[in-house]
């Protein structure tokens, strides 16, 4: 005979996610699910009628006058079926009854729960519910179930793009290494090179000066004992205006020597941020390092920004000097990319703004004790490189995100600068990176070393 249903139990139908081009961010809504709504007032006779009919079904959702109460899956129902004398007792009876019997916790989310999220708080729940159903609510009063195997699928999915991405990033990302390790020697030997001839300038200009000067008291002496110069060497020094050349001599080897020694520096400077750091970590004088790396950014700033060092007196701290000067040359940079629109406003209204109000960063280095995390351990010395700025400061969401960006969890994510330089800090060094921002009141950024 043909099956008959009941009208209060409306077939189930299932809804379909997208063509499986699940990406990290995908979620629940995106995965195909069953529809399959009933009264507790049925009996478990015509809901097993249709799992005969529709064998894919994982379990059916009960309503009490519409509202939703809980789930019932088919392993379930068929677990008290089976039992002795379960047909008997329960085959005929509304599934209200079943239900106060088989109450089980029911997994619950919202459609907009990503894949990965539904799929860790599955694996928490006890071995007997491994197989259970997860039911999604897609709309207010309107529930579906997810099977457990579609989920597992779409997980195991997403874990492959997941790895994809980790693979394609990490060779990008040493493809990118090898890159800047290749830049950082040619542009070391191209300093080098740059610094050989500087040398060679800066170390004659001495003898070159001493030179002048006793060529210019030779001529004195000459000029004493001849009691009348000859036509010819007025004439000359008239044309070569002897004065002035008397004079400006001395300014223009000056000029020479303060050019030579800038080069110089700006080079030393170029060799240091280029430093290829050596398997193990060497003592570093940090201010000389700082001083590089300021002495560098110095073309973006123009003087737009005043950058103000306050120097404690600092041991050689023991680090990698290639890898901290990036992690300064990053903070520096972030600043100096928020302080430059504040540079233009000031130069606008410089008549009507006060001098403390020019953009300027403030650089503080110390050496301070920190106790460690047991108390009854003694305090531990550590070399403090504060940087503040006096910008605009960062907003909730910006700083809420630099702070996801320092965890594990995010290293599949976009790679900031900040985290880089938190790593760095973190990881290689064994030290602290810590910053903190309020709107209108600028940023702090603070990095702790320790000290052996």
């Amino acid at each position: 005979m043909p099956q008959e249903f009941s009208s209060q139990i409306s077939p189930p139908f299932l809804s379909h996610g997208s063509d499986r081009h699940l990406g990290l961010d995908s979620t629940l809504q995106e995965l195909s699910m069953y529809s399959f709504q009933v009264e507790v007032s049925c009996t478990a006779m015509e809901v097993t009628q249709f799992f005969e009919k529709y064998p894919l079904l994982p379990g059916v959702i009960l309503l009490e006058q519409g509202k939703f109460i809980g789930m019932i899956s088919r392993r379930r129902l068929l677990e008290f079926l089976i039992r002795p004398h379960g047909q008997e007792l329960f085959f005929r009876e509304p599934l209200g009854v079943l239900y106060s019997y088989a109450r089980t916790a029911i997994l619950q989310f919202p459609d907009t729960t990503p894949v990965l999220t539904a799929m860790q708080f599955t694996m928490r729940r006890s071995p007997e519910l491994f197989a259970e159903p997860v039911v999604v609510q897609t709309a207010p009063d309107i529930y579906q179930l997810l099977d457990i195997h579609e989920l597992n699928l779409a997980s195991w999915q997403i874990r492959g793009v997941e790895t994809q991405i980790r693979y394609e990033r990490s060779q990008a990302k040493m493809i990118q290494n090898e890159k800047m390790a290749s830049l950082g020697r040619l542009v070391d030997g191209v300093a080098h090179e740059i610094l050989d001839p500087v040398s060679f300038i800066w170390g004659n200009l001495t003898y070159v000066s001493n030179y002048s000067q006793d060529l210019l008291k030779l001529i004195a002496v000459y000029e004493r004992n001849l009691s009348t110069p000859s036509e010819e060497i007025i004439h000359f020094k008239d044309e070569i205006e002897f004065d002035y050349l008397e004079e400006d001599l001395s300014k223009t080897l000056t000029s020479i020597r303060t050019g030579a020694e800038r080069l110089k520096k700006l080079v030393t400077s170029l060799q240091t941020f280029c430093h290829i750091d050596e398997i193990y970590p060497k003592p570093t004088d940090l201010h000389s390092c700082i001083d590089s790396v300021v002495l560098l950014i110095n073309s973006r700033i123009k003087g737009e920004i005043d950058i103000v060092k306050h120097y404690g007196h600092l041991p050689p701290v023991s680090c990698f000097m290639g890898q901290l000067s990036q992690v300064l040359m990053n903070i520096l940079s972030e600043s100096i990319d928020t302080l430059l629109n504040e540079a233009v406003r000031y130069q606008f209204n410089s008549e009507t703004t006060k001098n403390d109000d020019k953009p300027r960063i403030d650089i503080t280095t110390k050496v301070i004790s920190q106790a460690g995390d047991n108390p009854e351990l003694p305090d531990s010395r550590w070399v403090l490189i504060h940087i503040a700025d006096n910008g605009p400061g960062l907003s909730e969401k910006l700083q809420q995100q630099i702070i996801e960006s320092f965890s594990i969890e995010k290293l599949a994510d976009k790679t900031t600068s900040l985290a880089i330089s938190y790593r760095i800090i973190t990881s290689k060094h064994g030290g602290k990176f810590n910053f903190s921002s309020k709107h209108g009141f600028g940023t702090e950024f603070e990095i702790l070393l320790p000290l052996a």
